[in-house]
């Protein structure tokens, strides 16, 4: 069987609802549902998009539409997404594509477990990029997740500057004290936080580029002596801190390694002293994330359910 029939197949299962065409490399055209709704037409430019499409469905959907190898050439991706919704595509999924999706997120929890080293690629994947892909999404504080959207008429800026308000009240750092920032991005809550309370921050990332440009802004805004920028992983921090605050981080360091990540931080609070973990979690546990995610956005990232207090 080649894979235009496996996949013409799995289509002419799965859509009922929905008006739906797609045209193969061979130039044959499938025309699938009962006709309502807006028309989506889709493409495969080529065999080897209908090869990938075939093998690894979660991870080449994406990857073959960025590519321009799988092309919506009527409605949009959110259409064809949407009809596949609706007709229950996971239903119909064989399950040897889940087995696919699933074996390189259990091998890579493993890695990670045991390989500190892995962290340093995965963060080096997603950060050490040019700075000027940042700059199109990010505030002018290079905040990077979390903002806190107090009121629907918020900016990013003022929603960002809620979040580190939020925080920053909470840690209850004091003049002199020194705080810990695990996972300190550009630097810019680190800056705000010995600024707005006059204690020492520390800040440590694996990135390269967040640490150039974090001691750049602390020289800049006259906090050099207030703040220490470092290329360090969190395992490896010495010393005790009064505060120690991670925003965004807990994602990176991946399930299998949350006891690590909280007996360290123990290791290094003083007693009786405050930790500030803001994180992005879903409702629901899940059995991995998605491939596409895992490889462009997030890798190694597991979410978990975790209690707001």
């Amino acid at each position: 069987m080649t894979p235009e029939s496996l996949i013409s197949g799995y289509f002419a299962r799965v859509v009922k609802t929905g008006t739906l065409t797609i045209t193969y490399a061979s130039g044959r055209i499938q025309s699938l549902g009962d006709g309502t709704g807006n028309p989506v037409a889709v493409r495969f430019s080529d065999n080897g998009a209908e090869w990938a499409m075939m093998l690894n469905p979660p991870l080449a959907f994406g990857e073959m539409y960025m590519d321009g190898r799988f092309v919506i050439d009527e409605g949009s991706v959110f259409d064809f997404i949407a009809i596949m919704k609706v007709n229950g595509f996971r239903r119909y999924m064989p399950r040897i594509f889940a087995l696919i999706g699933f074996l390189p997120h259990l091998a890579r929890g493993f890695r990670n477990r045991l390989r500190a080293a892995a962290e340093q690629r995965q963060v080096a994947h997603h950060y050490d990029l040019d700075g000027r892909l940042f700059r199109l999404f990010l505030d002018k504080d290079w905040q990077y997740s979390c903002a806190l959207y107090e009121n629907e008429t918020m900016t990013l800026e003022e929603a960002q500057l809620a979040k580190k308000r939020h925080v920053t009240a909470k840690l209850m750092a004091r003049p002199g004290e020194r705080v810990l920032d695990i996972g300190c991005g550009w630097g810019g809550l680190a800056l705000y936080v010995a600024e707005l309370t006059g204690a020492h921050v520390t800040g440590v990332t694996l990135s390269e580029e967040q640490v150039a440009m974090a001691q750049r802004r602390a020289v800049a805004r006259g906090l050099a002596a207030q703040t220490e920028f470092r290329l360090q992983n969190y395992r490896n921090v010495t010393g005790s801190f009064e505060r120690i605050i991670s925003i965004g981080m807990l994602e990176h360091v991946g399930k299998g390694n949350h006891r690590i990540f909280f007996r360290k931080a123990f290791d290094l609070l003083q007693k009786k002293g405050v930790m500030v973990v803001h994180c992005i979690a879903r409702p629901l546990p899940v059995p991995s994330q998605s491939p596409l995610r895992r490889s462009t956005s997030f890798p190694a990232v597991t979410f978990r359910r975790y209690r707001r207090w």
